[in-house]
């Protein structure tokens, strides 16, 4: 039987960028200690409060069916968020609860794509952006962001790459790079989609992680409001990733339609899952400041280690859980370097060639094993690469 193109077509018919991850993951269960610098996912467990409040909502009868566009208390707790962060009126009707970010993205890519439609997206891009836009049916096309811009994306090149076009996905602060998008390149951006007619979606997961500068989500820019999807997520600001509980937030008539989406296909989050959601929001900053703490410290212990080689440069680490670095004078592609690392010291990383050709002959290390862990890998991976380009040099 034939299936359809849509479905063997997610990875346009290649890799799907974690053949390392999955290596260092095939060692790991062959009892091989291996420091996996890969995944996003926190050093640290979801957090004991967090936990009994789901517990007790569960213990309270939170298990059956909950409410499709999502419980209303969350709802209204995350309008309210958003709109005490941009300053733009939003509320409830304004805001659909899906299961974790990438459901929303997911999501949002149906409400702007027809079968045949472009979608735009920024490279260096998350691993699942283009498969997300080919699941619509969409044709998923890549906008380089350069090295030697910070990887800030060009308005001018976002605008040439627009015809036939109806989305734009941006990230920021952006994975796999660890930029935060300055105001100036926004304001592009939002001229480009105003220009073009584009829907914006906006991944704003690690608006909690900055570290230099601000967070400007452009859903506050003038005239953007209302073409404008802002994807947000529980996992990286309170460590909840397995608990899948996520948003997207837009204008009321787009969020209507997607809430029929919904009731065609996730059916809503378990209502205990929001409850502990709401729990969360409702903590006050103390506790994402916590989750956000060890990527800051880790950070500064990176920027101490690497002023010490001339060999790696960092991208702008500005803000997310994760530092990308230039290893192009070890004269080796991402994708060598990084298996050739998980060879010879068990330091697992994602090659940069995994998020797009913007970012070949860089890697993304993940900041989360603990400080000590971190720093010796990180030394080690310094010493490695530094061992490399002397032999390249003496040859």
């Amino acid at each position: 039987m034939k299936l359809s193109h849509r479905i063997t077509n997610l990875t346009g018919g290649g890799s799907d960028g974690w053949d390392v991850f999955n290596k260092a993951r095939a060692m790991v269960r062959a009892g091989v200690a291996v420091t996996e610098l890969t995944q996003g996912e926190h050093d640290i467990r979801t957090h004991p409060a967090i936990l009994d409040a789901m517990d007790a909502a569960a213990r309270a009868g939170k298990t059956g069916y909950s409410s499709v566009p999502g419980e209303p208390d969350l709802r209204d707790t995350v309008a309210a968020r958003i709109q005490d962060r941009t300053g733009v009126p939003t509320g409830r009707d304004n805001v659909l609860i899906t299961p974790g970010g990438q459901a929303a993205l997911f999501a949002a890519h149906n409400a702007t794509c027809d079968p045949g439609d472009v979608g735009l997206f920024i490279d260096p891009y998350y691993a699942t952006y283009p498969g997300t836009i080919r699941g619509v049916a969409a044709i998923a096309k890549p906008i380089q962001a350069h090295a030697e811009d910070g990887f800030q994306p060009r308005a001018a090149e976002i605008d040439a790459a627009a015809d036939g076009a109806t989305s734009l996905l941006i990230n920021t602060p952006n994975n796999p790079t660890g930029v935060v998008y300055s105001r100036d390149t926004l304001e592009g951006i939002a001229g480009v989609c105003r220009k073009r007619d584009l829907w914006l979606i906006s991944d704003e997961v690690y608006d909690t992680q900055v570290w230099e500068g601000a967070h400007l989500s452009p859903r506050a820019l003038p005239d953007m409001i209302e073409r404008t999807l802002v994807v947000g997520s529980l996992s990286k600001s309170h460590a909840m990733t397995g608990s899948r509980c996520g948003w997207v937030v837009g204008p009321e008539e787009a969020i209507a339609h997607l809430i029929n989406l919904a009731t065609h296909t996730t059916y809503g989050v378990p209502g205990f899952v929001q409850a502990a959601g709401n729990f969360a929001l409702n903590a006050g900053p103390w506790l994402e400041d916590e989750v956000a703490a060890p990527f800051r410290r880790r950070r500064a212990l990176a920027q101490e280690v690497l002023q010490a080689q001339n060999v790696l440069r960092l991208v702008p680490a500005q803000g997310a859980m994760y530092l990308m670095l230039d290893i192009r004078a070890t004269g080796m592609s991402g994708e060598a370097f990084a298996y050739a690392l998980l060879d010879a010291h068990h330091i697992a990383v994602m090659p940069g060639e995994s998020f797009g050709k913007a970012a070949a002959g860089h890697i993304r290390v993940a900041m989360t094993v603990d400080d000590a862990g971190f720093t010796a890998a990180l030394k080690t991976l310094c010493d490695f690469a530094g061992q490399i380009a002397n032999t390249r040099a003496a040859e």
